[in-house]
């Protein structure tokens, strides 16, 4: 039998919603905060329904608004705190060790990488966390970096509860109407997956042209 919330909200109950709907009925908040620590680990997992519907889960006196961001959080910031261990024990030698032995890429771009990291690296996590994709994988190379621990904490838990605010405070406006937030943050994640396989597929053209034309240049009489 379906959950009584998506009945109530006229909403598919199968699939993930329906996951996410039987967690947070039977758990409540720690239950929803479960399931953004797991939505970190597993980018596959949307935010955009669980958080949504966890603040319609609030707005029909499930849980309180309040619990409802605190859980959100503190399971973001979890997962988040996860994924920075394994950048952590990755280590910077791993990294450059790995690196070495890719195509396409040198260590130079690598070094290039780490100094902007050194210098935007605040801003990054910050920002990332209210950005698609990225809001997991920052995680990673603050970790390899080895960001101070208690900045990473602050700036992920910043930017995880404006994340986490505007889409549960959506859906618990939003009412019966929530799920309108997966079709929105939807495109705009499907518009940085494009622009991540662009941006990828533009830096392997470029490359191998490079290699091309220094082949070029050393066969050349």
């Amino acid at each position: 039998m379906h959950s009584s919330i998506l009945a109530q909200a006229e909403a598919p109950a199968d699939g993930i919603a329906g996951w996410a709907t039987d967690i947070i009925e039977k758990v409540g908040g720690p239950g929803a905060g479960l399931l953004i620590a797991l939505e970190n680990l597993f980018p596959p997992l949307p935010s955009e329904i669980i958080l949504p519907l966890t603040g319609f889960t609030a707005g029909q006196g499930k849980m309180s608004l309040f619990e409802a961001l605190f859980w959100t959080t503190l399971g973001a910031v979890v997962g988040a705190f996860a994924l920075y261990w394994i950048g952590r024990l990755i280590g910077r030698e791993r990294m450059y060790w790995v690196w070495e032995r890719m195509p396409l890429v040198k260590v130079s771009d690598l070094e290039k990488t780490e100094a902007w990291f050194a210098k935007h690296g605040t801003k990054a996590v910050f920002f990332g966390r209210m950005v698609p994709i990225f809001r997991s994988l920052i995680s990673v190379p603050a970790g390899v970096e080895k960001m101070p621990m208690p900045t990473f904490l602050l700036l992920t838990t910043a930017g995880s509860l404006i994340w986490n605010s505007i889409l549960v405070l959506a859906g618990y406006w939003l009412g019966d109407q929530w799920h309108v937030v997966e079709t929105y943050v939807g495109v705009l994640s499907k518009i940085v997956l494009v622009a991540v396989v662009v941006g990828v597929i533009a830096y392997i053209v470029v490359r191998l042209r490079g290699r091309n034309g220094t082949a070029g240049a050393h066969r050349a009489p």
